[in-house]
């Protein structure tokens, strides 16, 4: 019986096709492409790392202090014990008590007004919060949305040059075939790996922002209610 050795010529032909050896051999053009969506994607998971700790501390913080002021039974003291704080709910009480206050200081106070003034506040200072919160999110949108065609366009251009690799040589084997189609597909795999992570966290951060807004939304309209009664209160 005879062992047959391995074919040295189909190791070197794997070898060749390593995402390495691909990119090392892969036309200026595609090197470009391919580093273009490297960049993207280690961007997309470092806004991805960061805005998830800073979605996730927002919300957690924005809840305690919504449950704490619910218990609270003097709104001035909790206000000037915790309403100055940087998040998202503590903005949106200091904008409330900020127009309390100036729509109170006159001798003869415009119920109507005020109230509208309070609406209008709180819901602007939502908004800026939703607004800041969502600035970075645009920035996946495009990379999701982009990087599959600049991937696309690395490989219709590696599968140009391997056509005409095949015409220069006048052989269409599979060795001749593979470095070149095997370079242009690398180029579309990298554009969906910068692009799946960009869409999928593009679409679970709003879902927590627009959680965040509803919460907030909730918590300005109570807040809103308590200051209305205060006002049918004053004479």
């Amino acid at each position: 019986m005879s062992l047959s050795m391995p074919d040295m010529g189909v190791m070197t032909d794997a070898a060749t096709i390593s995402p390495l050896a691909l990119f090392l051999q892969a036309d200026i053009v595609v090197k470009v492409v391919m580093l273009g969506l490297l960049l993207a994607s280690i961007w997309t998971w470092a806004i991805i790392i960061g805005f998830s700790f800073t979605l996730r501390g927002a919300s957690r913080k924005s809840r305690a202090f919504e449950q704490d002021f619910w218990k609270a039974e003097d709104i001035d003291r909790f206000y000037e014990a915790r309403g100055k704080a940087e998040f998202p709910a503590a903005r949106v009480m200091a904008a409330g008590v900020t127009e309390w206050r100036r729509s109170t200081a006159q001798k003869v106070i415009d119920r109507e007004g005020t109230r509208d003034r309070l609406s209008t506040a709180m819901s602007s200072s939502i908004a800026a919060e939703v607004d800041q919160l969502a600035d970075r999110l645009n920035i996946l949108a495009t990379v999701g949305s982009v990087a599959p065609f600049v991937g696309l366009f690395g490989t219709v251009w590696g599968i140009m040059r391997a056509f005409t690799g095949i015409a220069a040589a006048q052989n269409s084997s599979l060795a001749v075939v593979a470095p070149g189609i095997a370079e242009a597909l690398f180029a579309t795999a990298i554009g969906l790996f910068a692009a799946i992570p960009a869409v999928i966290a593009y679409n679970r951060f709003s879902h927590g922002i627009n959680r965040l807004e509803a919460g907030l939304t909730r918590f300005a309209d109570g807040f809103y209610t308590t200051l209305s009664r205060e006002l049918e209160a004053q004479r």
